[in-house]
């Protein structure tokens, strides 16, 4: 089977792999954008003693939070590198009920179906060759009756100046070349493919910046960032 994976973006994310904890740097978005998106996903779904997958988990920085909540999560990537990190910081964190694997997503769907109350998938679906794959996997994997949280970027000019223009050459929050404007994706897309995938859509929220005050906050406005709620039908 052939992966649903870019090599050149799990390269990109590997090589910054030991910084991922480094809340001032490459990856300081996610930081301050994490207890956003904890709070909207637990708000949801009641993380306390739920069976968790977070797919593209990177550093493990929301798996970690999400096992911190009474969450027993498992995080996937590709990145090995990555992976790495996670599980160095869940050992010196001590943190509870949290274990990572290196697997395709849609690999596990494939093994242990309908095994997951809530799985997420957060700013993975842009760097990936076939996200569409990505959510009927996600799909497959969360029991019925449980949730799936996806969050990735508009497509659109204001997306194109705020997200590339913006985070990436002026404001310096994001490595040059950390998204391609060409993988966006538009929620009406996103919400075709949860359709497709059998998937009930719940609700959204988008994802707003201000960089005169460096705050983030969530908002009804999804023009560039935002999130996705879904549930499979019991």
């Amino acid at each position: 089977m052939t992966v649903n994976a870019d090599p050149r973006e799990l390269a990109k994310f590997s090589e910054l792999a030991h910084r991922w904890w480094d809340p001032e740097s490459d990856f300081r978005p996610l930081h301050q954008i994490n207890p956003l998106r904890l709070d909207w996903i637990d708000g949801l779904a009641v993380l306390t003693g739920k069976r968790v997958l977070d797919v593209g988990c990177g550093g493990g920085i929301l798996a970690d939070s999400m096992a911190r909540r009474g969450a027993d999560v498992l995080g996937i990537d590709l990145a090995g590198k990555a992976l790495k990190v996670a599980q160095l910081h869940a050992i010196e964190a001590a943190t509870p009920r949290v274990e990572y694997r290196e697997i395709a997503v849609e690999a596990l769907a494939a093994d242990v179906p309908a095994s997951f109350d809530v799985v997420t998938c957060m700013e993975m679906l842009e760097h990936v060759p076939d996200p569409a794959s990505v959510v009927t996997a996600c799909a497959r994997l969360v029991r019925p009756g449980g949730w799936i949280f996806f969050s990735t970027i508009n497509r659109n000019a204001k997306a194109f100046v705020f997200a590339i223009v913006g985070a990436e050459h002026v404001l310096k929050l994001l490595p040059k070349g950390t998204h391609e404007y060409a993988k966006f994706i538009r929620p009406s897309e996103l919400a075709t493919w949860c359709r497709d995938a059998s998937l009930e859509l719940t609700a959204t929220r988008g994802l707003e910046y201000n960089p005169l005050t460096r705050r983030y906050w969530l908002s009804g406005d999804t023009s560039v960032n935002y999130m996705i709620a879904c549930r499979k039908p019991a």
